[in-house]
């Protein structure tokens, strides 16, 4: 019996960027298929990320959608790669970097993403005010309106917490993250208050490791896994490093996260004594504010 192959991580931007278009276009699938004369099992197939659409396929769809000479060109760069694993952008934000632009196409997509932190808050947890300090710090030439770009996009990426279908976010922050004066004593008490806030949504799940846990699996950095709503979707890795961020999508990296998130979690504290960490953190962060 023979074995499906998995779509690549191109195929699946591919497929998503058609699906995209043919909402912006305003037409159903029946519109599509009685205006082109593609069948339906071909469409599904196509925006489920099944097949490598054929070229006059492609070409079909997109003067139907009648999409601009640029779009046009990143969608056939995402159709001549679409074999090839690996990342490549879609057409969201273009002044962002192209791996960030990719995961957060991805992530809108996603049904469930556990997310492992070292150093940062997670970004869908962060304050406005953490989030411009941190860029900040880590970006030190970026421009007011590098800033007030990367900041309006992590806020717009929050959303997905609080839809009527909600993404499904479990979280694992080491304590230096945490520890971390980003942005000053004040802003750290209000993230921290933050965390305690989205930490009571029965969509998302808050551990913090302590540092009394000592050298665990997470330490040589942080990572994404992101679920999809079809069991067929295979799930993907991110890791976002200065040196080469990264789509993972094998068999063999797919375990091994889910091994290594796994066993963050067991020594990670439990949810409740995570908050409470984090309530004794908050009143440390109070006192030193208010004897500065």
């Amino acid at each position: 019996m023979s074995v499906a192959k998995p779509p690549t991580v191109r195929l699946r931007r591919l497929a998503a960027e058609l699906r995209r278009l043919r909402a912006a276009a305003k037409l159903t699938h029946e519109e599509v298929i009685q205006q082109t004369g593609i069948t339906r099992p071909t469409i599904y197939r196509i925006e489920r990320a099944r097949v490598r659409p054929q070229q006059r396929t492609l070409t079909t769809l997109l003067d139907l959608y009648e999409v601009s000479d640029e779009q046009r060109a990143e969608i056939t760069a995402l159709f001549m790669g679409a074999e090839t694993q690996g990342w490549l952008r879609p057409s969201y934000h273009a002044d962002l970097r192209d791996e960030y632009n990719a995961y957060i196409a991805f992530e809108a997509e996603a049904s469930a993403v556990r997310n492992y932190e070292s150093l940062f808050i997670p970004g869908l947890l962060q304050t406005e005010d953490y989030a411009r300090a941190m860029t900040q710090g880590v970006w030190p030439s970026a421009t007011t309106k590098d800033l007030d770009k990367h900041v309006q996009v992590r806020m717009e990426r929050q959303v997905l917490l609080a839809k009527d279908d909600p993404l499904n976010l479990t979280a694992i922050i080491d304590e230096a993250a945490l520890r971390r004066h980003v942005g000053g004593p004040l802003v750290m008490a209000e993230q921290m208050q933050r965390l305690q806030v989205l930490a009571e949504r029965p969509n998302v799940t808050l551990q913090v490791i302590p540092y009394a846990a000592g050298a665990h699996p997470g330490m040589p950095g942080s990572f994404a896994l992101l679920s999809f709503p079809d069991a067929d979707d295979p799930e993907i890795v991110y890791i976002d490093s200065m040196a080469n961020d990264l789509f993972l999508e094998s068999e063999q990296d797919i375990r091994h996260y889910t091994t290594t998130f796994n066993t963050l979690a067991r020594v990670a504290l439990s949810p409740d004594d995570s908050l409470s960490l984090i309530a004794a953190m908050i009143h440390e962060l109070m006192q030193e504010q208010e004897t500065s």
